[in-house]
């Protein structure tokens, strides 16, 4: 079985969000969608609630019917901060250990991949599948880490780019 995991803070889940999740539902066998409680990168006093936006992304997967392999999986809630990726993996492999997992991220991680933790081991055991973002170049970023192992699996997903962020709805909303 092929599980795609694609975690994030989810803050608000939006449209952009909602569009990888389709490609994602087409492409493997079971799609989890992990909300994290806390980015270790992120400042916590600008998340909403974690058990909020846990239940929001419940309440918008239910909305989408088509968006049938994917399920909202709150394992990063059971487990002890900080919520880094790589712990995160180890533990959904050791839940399905005959599956191989692919890590879903977007472009704005992809560069800034080498300063995730273990990174190299996420990129070597998992593989990561990047998504486009406006302002980022996939293949620059892939090429810069395959320079360091080209072992590393790195798939880019080919998508119309989503102008839409997180950040900026939270700023509309707030305003």
């Amino acid at each position: 079985m092929r599980i795609a995991v694609y975690s994030g803070s989810f803050d608000p889940l939006h449209e952009g969000h909602l569009a990888i999740l389709r490609i994602l539902n087409g492409r493997f066998d079971k799609v989890l969608l992990v909300v994290s409680p806390q980015n270790p990168f992120k400042d916590s006093s600008k998340a909403l609630n974690s058990l909020d936006r846990l239940d929001a992304a419940r309440i918008a997967l239910d909305a989408c019917p088509d968006l049938d392999k994917v399920e909202v999986c709150d394992i990063e809630f059971a487990m002890s901060a900080p919520h880094y990726s790589c712990r995160t993996l180890k533990a959904l492999q050791e839940r399905y250990p005959d599956a191989s997992l692919s890590l879903a991220i977007g472009a704005d991680n992809l560069a800034c991949f080498d300063k995730w933790k273990n990174y190299s081991e996420i990129l070597l055991s998992y593989g990561v599948i990047a998504f486009p973002r406006i302002g980022f170049d996939l293949e620059a970023d892939r090429q810069r880490l395959l320079a360091e192992n080209p072992a590393y699996k790195i798939e880019l997903a080919h998508m119309p780019l989503v102008n839409i962020s997180s950040t900026e709805l939270r700023n509309k909303s707030r305003n």
